[in-house]
């Protein structure tokens, strides 16, 4: 929700002509430093509840008079009415429990079942003859201490008298192996008395160990084993009919792959149908009816979107998820189950799944290969874990946070406030048509306003009664519930005739419950209120005059309330605005100085004359620093997602306090698109026409950044990041245009050994180790180099640094597609089945291309690598030598 042109204070400002905000920094400048201020309260507010209707479901607390620390799994054993439940540890002083817990109301103290040291218990599951042969299978990961951690698959015995503790000396382990993040951790047993067993990719960001698509490990995948027919001296069985089995350079458990961190799998009780909950990396959640040798894709895709296009892939086409959610909606998905029971009969056959994060639990009907209806059943606060069905039908919820929760339906009687559908119904504003805001509304201004296709703002912050702020520093601080952050945003008609300018939205994000949530109002044409738009949001089209007077048809997106929270996200405290490096401190006073005066915070911060923390600029303001105005720009319309944790998938964090060196960015070769340009890097020193940002920055449509709402180019914006760009003074700058007959007579030369650590240091630096992987570390968007001095003669592996496009590896290859109306497509084949071929051309960000097979007229290998020619030309002929050193003989 950002914006331009708001103004900076001090004399260098692009004054705004927004009277609130001129109008606070002479009432703060003026009242609030000649005496001490008291602060007006708000007290109007009549944002409660939500627009929607109130969902049909909701949760209830069992066993509440129990105190839980940390329930992270829930398991009925089989027979009885009792209830195992997992409680989370692994510390060297807090080991992991298994408890054993009557399922009755009135429960008495749970006791310990089962206790692990060292190692936390993700699951477990009851062999289907529990109740003769007492076999439990345990899922945990450790020793937690340790950076090279395993998961294990553990069978135990269980006493059959039904009240001993399991005996530790029991554990037999049924597999393991490495895993030290991304860890999947569910196990249960299909109606085909298989064990089936979901891992990860075994690390903690991206898929850092290209795990993905690997056929060789055992990680990211669904298993699927026979404990009960082993062979001597095994811990179990393949299943003949698993679906890679005798084929080479696959692990033959695999029954699926393709999986991120497959969080909680259900087997449904009467179809047999596996359902798997997959956590997302940066932008979507999903969950996957996971059918026999299913790719669900990561990490060439993230759910149905490019993630990494130009890494390798298995054997099976990529499938699309069943269901799939984006990080506004879910952030951490947690699979469930497929209910049956009396207790919820409207519930039969659905698949019930939730989020971790937001509390969300949703429901989905599968018939037939597609959904045929999904929705959200209840919106709770809980941390949800795990959900399982009680024998009673009970739908169990286990919430991280502290207890066991049951999903009951919701009384008719409890509903939902009267959520304001006019902006005049808020309590927002005194009056509308005069745009003059209600008693206690705190006017503020940014620093450094985000693009919107030109629109400035007014901003105001609104805190309930005396509610105060946390402050939190840099990142968006801490408001209360019941605060809101609004923002009206004005457009001109006519490019610099202020007289034209007219309102079109105003923004509000409302935090309820902890929560916060994106509502847009859109202006009537006579701008004296303005209505809720649907949830949706909506596309206008506008006619606007050019500056010539001519007029043209342009779009105004209002966003979502799922767009809202795209950039407003949990990895940035969901606030934007209110921030310390937003704060103008200029000579018309200091804003933050001000709002402490204001008595707006609860932990008010020291001020100094000489903070050395990093402050954004105008990046409109060209009397300020050219790299600072640049980094500013980065900072307030691409840091909201490319930020730690964020949910930019590239590797770059471009907030305002980043080290250069340290952005991930100058220099850095592409991971995911480079949009066809030659030598490609995010930012090219020196180079504007070889950056990728510049290209982003440029173009409105797929693949335009900022992603979301904009419509127009922010030329200005563009000139200023072309000059940053043109102006920094490449690394490595060109040697000479290196040739085979200059270099392999030295290279025949060589001894074997020597240099290699050199040549390590040579391949980190010309970014070799950006996309290709060797001895386990790098990139994996082209082959991994590890034993490549091996296959490849001296020759040969000289030849494929000069000239990558002589021998292009199968997996890598794009193909040139011809149609019979000679019409040719060049990309990765994305599907090519018995009836049409799939392509990806160009770009990751562009549509696929469908061509039916009776359309083909040919087709054949594109002659063109995706690795850029001249890498080596900025190295000296001894640091070349060195590189290919360490490729042929380094460790």
């Amino acid at each position: 929700m950002g914006i331009t042109s708001v103004a900076k204070p001090g004399p260098r400002r692009n004054v705004s002509g927004v009277g609130s905000v001129v109008g606070f920094l002479i009432f703060l400048s003026l009242s609030a430093f000649t005496a001490e201020p008291v602060r007006t309260l708000w007290t109007a507010s009549r944002l409660v509840g939500s627009p929607e209707p109130p969902s049909p479901f909701t949760v209830e607390k069992r066993f509440g008079h129990l105190e839980w620390k940390n329930p992270i799994y829930v398991a009925p054993e089989p027979g009885t009415d009792w209830l195992w439940v997992v409680l989370q540890g692994g510390e060297a002083d807090r080991p992991s429990r298994v408890l054993r817990l009557r399922n009755e109301p009135d429960a008495p103290k749970p006791e310990p079942v089962l206790t692990m040291a060292g190692r936390l218990i993700y699951g477990l599951t009851f062999h289907p003859g529990f109740r003769t042969n007492r076999q439990v299978f345990v899922f945990s990961n450790g020793p937690t201490s340790s950076g090279q951690r395993t998961n294990r698959i553990s069978r135990f015995n269980v006493p059959a008298d039904g009240v001993s503790p399991v005996d530790p000396a029991t554990e037999s382990v049924v597999m393991s192996f490495f895993s030290a993040g991304h860890d999947g951790g569910d196990l249960g047993f299909g109606k085909d008395g298989m064990l089936y067993i979901t891992t990860g990719d075994g690390s903690s960001d991206s898929d850092t160990y290209d795990s993905g698509q690997d056929m060789t490990r055992l990680l990211a995948k669904l298993l699927r084993i026979d404990v009960d027919h082993a062979p001597p001296g095994e811990a179990y069985a393949v299943p003949t009919d698993n679906p890679f089995v005798g084929q080479a350079g696959v692990r033959p458990e695999t029954w699926a792959y393709g999986f991120r961190n497959p969080w909680r799998m259900g087997v449904d009780e009467q179809t047999g149908d596996i359902w798997v909950g997959q956590n997302g990396q940066d932008l979507w959640e999903t969950a996957h009816l996971v059918r026999r040798g299913d790719n669900i894709g990561w990490s060439v895709y993230e759910g149905s979107h490019p993630f990494y296009p130009q890494r390798r892939r298995g054997p099976t086409p990529i499938v699309p998820p069943t269901i799939e959610h984006a990080h506004s909606e879910f952030r951490s998905l947690t699979g469930g189950v497929v209910y049956y029971g009396d207790e919820l009969p409207e519930l039969n056959g659905v698949y019930v799944y939730g989020d971790y994060s937001t509390g969300r639990i949703w429901g989905a009907r599968h018939r037939d290969g597609k959904l045929v209806w999904h929705g959200e059943l209840a919106d709770t606060t809980l941390q949800i874990a795990a959900f399982r069905v009680d024998p009673k039908g009970r739908l169990l919820v286990v919430d991280h946070g502290g207890g066991l929760y049951q999903l009951v339906k919701r009384k008719a009687s409890v509903v939902s406030g009267n959520f304001p559908i006019r902006l005049s119904e808020t309590g927002l504003f005194e009056s509308t048509a005069e745009h003059r805001p209600a008693p206690g509304l705190i006017p503020y201004a940014v620093v450094a306003p985000a693009w919107a296709d030109g629109a400035e703002a007014e901003r105001f912050m609104a805190l309930p009664g005396e509610g105060r702020i946390d402050y939190t520093g840099s990142r968006g601080w801490g408001f209360p519930n019941g605060a809101a952050l609004v923002q009206t945003l004005w457009l001109e008609g006519q490019p610099g005739d202020r007289a034209s300018r007219r309102r079109i939205e105003t923004r509000v994000m409302l935090r309820q419950e902890g929560e916060w949530a994106g509502y847009t109002y859109r202006w009537n044409e006579d701008e004296t209120d303005a209505v809720l738009v649907p949830k949706e949001g909506i596309t206008l089209e506008r006619t606007v005059k050019d500056a010539t007077g001519a007029p043209r048809k342009e779009t105004w997106r209002i966003p979502s309330r799922t767009e809202c929270l795209t950039c407003h996200s949990r990895a940035v405290n969901f606030v934007l605005g209110p921030s310390d490096v937003q704060m103008p401190r200029g000579t018309n006073g200091n804003q933050l100085a001000q709002l402490i005066r204001a008595q707006v915070f609860k932990n008010p911060p020291a001020l100094r004359i000489d903070d050395p923390s990093p402050r954004l600029v105008n990046p409109y303001d060209t009397r300020e620093d050219l790299e600072t105005r640049a980094r500013s720009y980065l900072h307030v319309n691409c840091s909201p997602c490319h930020v730690e944790a964020g949910g930019g998938n590239a590797k770059m964090e471009l907030e305002i306090g980043r080290a250069r060196d340290g952005m991930n960015l100058i220099g850095a070769r592409p991971q995911h698109d480079s949009f066809g340009l030659a030598n490609a890097m995010l930012v090219a020193p020196g180079r504007p026409e070889g950056s990728v940002l510049m290209h982003r920055v440029s173009r409105r449509g797929p693949g335009q950044m900022p992603p979301l709402v904009t419509a127009r180019v922010d030329e200005v914006a563009v000139a200023l990041l072309r000059e940053w760009v043109g102006g920094l003074k490449p690394e490595l700058p060109f040697v000479r245009d290196w040739t085979l007959g200059e270099l392999l007579p030295a290279w025949e030369s060589r001894d074997a050994g020597g240099s290699t650590v050199a040549g390590r240091d040579v391949f980190r630096i010309v970014g070799c180790l950006q996309c290709h992987r060797r001895g386990g570390e790098g990139g994996s968007v082209g082959p991994d180099l590890t034993g490549v001095g091996r296959r490849l003669d001296r020759r040969a592996l000289i030849e494929s640094i000069l000239e990558p496009s002589k021998v292009i590896a199968d997996e890598y290859a794009a193909f040139d597609i011809e149609r019979r109306d000679g019409e040719i497509f060049t990309g990765r084949i994305e599907r090519d089945d018995a009836r049409e071929v799939v392509v990806r051309t160009g770009s990751a960000v562009d549509p696929l291309v469908t061509i039916p097979k009776s359309e083909i007229a040919g087709r054949r290998r594109s002659a063109v690598s995706n690795m850029p020619m001249g890498m080596v030309n900025v190295l000296q002929k001894e640091q070349i030598l060195d590189l290919l050193a360490f490729l042929a003989w380094g460790e």
